[in-house]
């Protein structure tokens, strides 16, 4: 697979900072409807047909990230834009996303998100899932279909503003994520742990002193506890958000990617970012351009 690094980091600033702008990011969450392809037609041998011809599908997202992949007490299907992409890859299989009886939204934490798609647990994963070269090793990826970075979520009360401000001071994160290594590097103190949500309750407890992931997911705690914490500081990172999938049917990337345009074309990406990430007038950011798939 050629990887196409032509995204700066403006580009995640900006999603950044227009989510920022919204201040309730990820609190009223709608699914988008989306059309289940009728008469689909799949080469032989590939993937998306065996998919298609079973008429099921186990799907990998978060349950505790507001806007992105957050499932509530009492719910059977969980909300948010990872969600919302997963529906559309899982329609264009001829998969109704919206029967229980044939998709399996199954939580993923970060920690496993490789093994969960290595062991066949799930057939994609659309959970917070940055590209990375070390993940594509072992699993495939493909996208971006969303461009963000990583900021600092701290108590209402906190002074501060950025990474130096928190120079040797504990910060959490989940266990698996690139956002530890991310920390580090900037001179924090990473400590991780199994969830995103036992995360933002150690800031909220005042054990560590922020967290930090992408700004997409800080927004949503944040919007999630409003008046007691906040989202800080430019993106120090660039995050590229995909879609993860078996290595070993490489045939699933260039559909992932016709279906991820398509949805671009249709106007049903932009219906999802605004339907779960818009909020107040938030500016929806340009589609990401797509890594090219092996010929």
């Amino acid at each position: 697979m050629r990887f196409i690094r032509t995204k700066a980091v403006i580009a995640a600033t900006g999603l950044a900072l227009s989510l920022a702008a919204c201040g309730d990011a990820g609190s009223d969450s709608d699914s988008v409807d989306v059309d289940v392809s009728e008469d689909v037609s799949f080469d032989a041998g590939t993937y998306m047909k065996t998919l298609a011809d079973q008429g099921t599908i186990n799907v990998g997202v978060k349950f505790d990230q507001p806007g992105l992949g957050f499932k509530e007490t009492g719910t059977d299907i969980p909300t948010g834009f990872d969600v919302d992409i997963a529906k559309i890859l899982v329609a264009s299989l001829g998969i109704d996303p919206n029967d229980t009886a044939k998709v399996k939204y199954i939580e993923t934490i970060s920690d496993n998100r490789e093994p969960f798609l290595e062991s066949g647990k799930v057939d994609l994963v659309l959970a917070s899932y940055s590209i990375t070269d070390e993940r594509r090793a072992v699993v495939g990826q493909t996208g971006p279909y969303m461009v963000t970075g990583q900021q600092l979520l701290v108590p209402e009360d906190s002074d501060a503003e950025g990474p130096e401000d928190l120079a040797g001071k504990e910060v959490c994160s989940v266990t698996g994520s690139t956002s530890l290594e991310n920390a580090k590097a900037q001179g924090m103190k990473p400590v991780g742990f199994g969830t995103y949500s036992e995360c933002v309750d150690k800031v909220l407890d005042g054990t560590v002193e922020a967290m930090t992931t992408d700004g997409t997911i800080l927004l949503g705690y944040a919007a999630q506890n409003e008046g007691q914490l906040k989202v800080v500081g430019e993106p120090f990172s660039e995050e590229r958000i995909g879609v993860g999938y078996p290595k070993d049917h490489p045939e699933m990337c260039q559909w992932i990617n016709d279906t991820l345009e398509k949805a671009n074309e249709d106007g049903k990406w932009a219906e999802a970012f605004e339907a779960n990430l818009g909020g107040s007038g938030a500016e929806t950011p340009d589609f990401p351009e797509l890594d090219a798939c092996d010929a």
